[in-house]
């Protein structure tokens, strides 16, 4: 059986759609985690020079891949990013490239509000070429538990979901392995971002086309619920009148198999004991 969205696609591009006349006023995230990634890939000794990227809601990650000597195309889930950049506009679960198109898939942002994370890695590693690597970031379990709190006191004895569910870690690992990536790794880092109140915040969000986009449509937010909350947000400022918001940034790495890859060590061959290693160290 096919199982329901938890997302609303439509909204979904609708809400990136609409972020993008002043996404330069509130990309930090976006820019954070692409920093991130691109020193990451700086790291890496081969040249990959044909790259995908996902989530392209300015020309800055082609800029620097391009700056690279990569040729890059683009595919972002909103119809007026993916324009923009001269890309195709697609879910992340359902990518229109040909198997073995890419040597690097980069993407950022995107992947906390796609509706099928396994599929969408698989086809991550299915349009990379043996040995391409696949780098992603997004936002997981721990993000915005000042607001998710906030709303719930808001709303008293029947809070509504109007934070999206997330990953964590862990779980984010066990999917990369599932995938068949070879070599998969999944950290996080938390980012710390301090607002004089909450509607700010959600300006951000908005801003960033990180509204809603739940298919299950929660009622909206009444006056009194938002009072309600912006006083428990409020309530846990620091004494310069400022509340610390936390978004834990999860980062994803992983290559496509290869006869050429190293391959891990038989269980059992090894000549040397790790108790003999340690006094050797000593």
């Amino acid at each position: 059986m096919t199982q329901p969205d938890i997302f609303d696609r439509s909204l979904r591009a609708l809400r990136r759609d609409r972020m993008m006349a002043r996404f330069a006023d509130h990309d930090f995230l976006y820019r954070a985690m692409l920093d991130e990634m691109l020193d990451r890939l700086a790291d890496v000794q081969r040249e990959l020079p044909e790259a995908l990227v996902i989530g392209c809601p300015d020309a800055t990650a082609r800029a620097a891949l391009e700056a690279m000597g990569k040729r890059v195309a683009c595919v972002d889930p909103g119809f007026a990013a993916a324009r923009l950049q001269g890309g195709v506009q697609a879910e992340e679960d359902a990518l229109p490239f040909a198997d073995d198109s890419f040597d690097l898939v980069l993407a950022c942002g995107t992947l906390d509000s796609v509706n099928d994370l396994p599929g969408s890695l698989i086809l991550m590693r299915r349009v990379l070429r043996p040995d391409g690597l696949m780098l992603a970031a997004f936002t997981g379990a721990g993000t915005l538990p000042r607001l998710r709190a906030a709303l719930m006191a808001g709303e008293g004895d029947r809070p509504h979901q109007h934070i999206h569910p997330q990953v964590d870690v862990r779980a984010a690992g066990d999917l990369l392995s599932r995938a068949g990536f070879a070599m998969p790794v999944a950290d996080s880092e938390t980012l710390t971002v301090r607002y004089g109140d909450m509607l700010r915040l959600m300006h951000d969000l908005r801003g960033m086309g990180a509204g809603n986009m739940l298919a299950s449509h929660p009622p909206a937010l009444r006056r009194n619920t938002l009072i309600g909350a912006a006083q428990h947000f409020a309530a846990a400022a620091d004494p310069d009148g400022r509340t610390a918001e936390q978004m834990a940034i999860l980062y994803l790495s992983g290559w496509k198999p290869d006869p050429s890859q190293a391959k891990p060590a038989r269980r059992g061959s090894a000549t040397v004991s790790l108790a003999e290693a340690l006094k050797r160290k000593d």
